[in-house]
């Protein structure tokens, strides 16, 4: 079944990118950037939907890929509703809450929308998505805020933790059911997660403030001086929100959202680069730490993965502040089509069902069998 042709589609702030898998084996694959010129010519993301999906249409027929043949189209899903981790099609009710963005506007909406407008010009193709952002496996006690008017939510990088982690357990001879890791996703979000037997039972939100900084998010702020601000008449509510996203961390105390200037600036003597790179690793260090404790010490490895795990330094650190809690494994980057396209894969060739999405978490149900 080499033969199976997927088209993954993985569309971010500035940039979309695709491939075609042919089996395991990518075909093509590209990504394209887009200016900010480009992007602030619409108004909201969904917007974005016609200029996006013609590139990518644009872009097969140039590389000359047969596009009849690809039976199986997915896309990286959005912010929709709270879903279990697996790989879902793509229907009417997740493209109404991907157009609306019912859990927050972002890129990543326009996925299953592009991959479901794609799949309706092929006969018989299908669209799906798998571990969207929104993936929520939390347990119940993981949710208490400390206030009933707060509750914490499950918003972190499922789809790259989950097949890191899957991969891992490959390695390693074991099945990622039975295994208990920490996965720490290091990119412009950072996200910590527990994972115990196959299911992410705790994470940081790494997209609306929670955790670690990163190079272009807060993170965790300290509340009272959050609230002041808020009420201090200086800033409006999308300057602060732009605060916490877009430009905290590394924007905010360096001016620069690029890790490996960071890096660089910190090896050459600038000690403000090396102090606040190395704050990163330390609150990354200390949120793994709160993740043992969730997973009661039994842990089989600790693995870290992004776009900054390709810094050694920084991974080093990490390394030194958390190898007594288990074996720490660095796998660097983020192949999120490679992800994405292994998902559909494995439901082609009846290695996993896809499920229905229905809007609510609890109500998600798996289809038996695939025509």
């Amino acid at each position: 079944m080499s033969d199976i042709l997927v088209l993954a589609i993985n569309p971010g702030s500035t940039s979309t990118k695709f491939a075609v898998y042919e089996g395991e084996k990518p075909i093509l694959v590209k990504t394209l950037r887009h200016s900010i010129e480009e992007i602030s010519k619409y108004n909201s993301i969904v917007d974005q939907f016609d200029f996006r999906k013609g590139l990518i249409i644009d872009a097969l027929v140039e590389e000359g890929i047969a596009v009849d043949s690809i039976k199986h189209i997915i896309g990286r899903g959005g912010l929709t509703w709270p879903v279990e981790s697996g790989v879902y099609r793509v229907n009417n009710l997740m493209l109404q809450h991907a157009r609306e963005g019912v859990m927050g506007q972002h890129a990543s909406n326009l996925g299953p929308l592009i991959a479901d407008f794609v799949a309706l010009q092929i006969p018989g193709a299908k669209a799906y998505i798998a571990d969207p952002v929104v993936t929520d496996e939390l347990e119940e006690i993981a949710r208490i805020a400390g206030h009933p008017r707060f509750e914490r939510v499950s918003i972190f990088h499922a789809l790259n933790q989950k097949a890191i982690a899957r991969m891992h357990a490959r390695k390693t001879g074991k099945t990622y059911e039975e295994l208990n890791l920490i996965v720490i996703h290091l990119g412009g979000g950072i996200s910590v997660g527990a994972h115990k037997k196959g299911k992410v039972i705790d994470v940081n939100n790494a997209l609306n403030g929670e955790g670690p900084f990163s190079p272009e998010r807060s993170g965790t702020l300290p509340v009272f001086q959050l609230i002041d601000l808020c009420f201090s008449g200086k800033f409006s509510k999308d300057q602060i929100q732009r605060m916490v996203v877009g430009e905290g961390g590394y924007v905010a105390y360096l001016g620069t959202n690029n890790a490996m200037e960071v890096q660089q600036s910190a090896a050459k003597g600038d000690r403000k680069a090396r102090l606040i790179q190395d704050a990163l690793g330390y609150q990354v260090a200390k949120l793994i730490g709160e993740m043992a404790v969730v997973l009661d010490g039994n842990i089989d490895a600790i693995l870290l993965t992004g776009g900054l795990a390709h810094n050694e330094y920084l991974t080093d650190y990490i390394t030194r502040k958390t190898s007594f809690i288990g074996q720490v494994f660095v796998y660097p980057g983020e192949d999120e089509l490679q992800a994405l396209a292994m998902n559909a894969l494995r439901v082609a060739r009846g290695e996993t069902e896809s499920r229905i999405y229905t809007g609510r978490k609890e109500d998600q149900k798996i289809v038996l069998s695939e025509e």
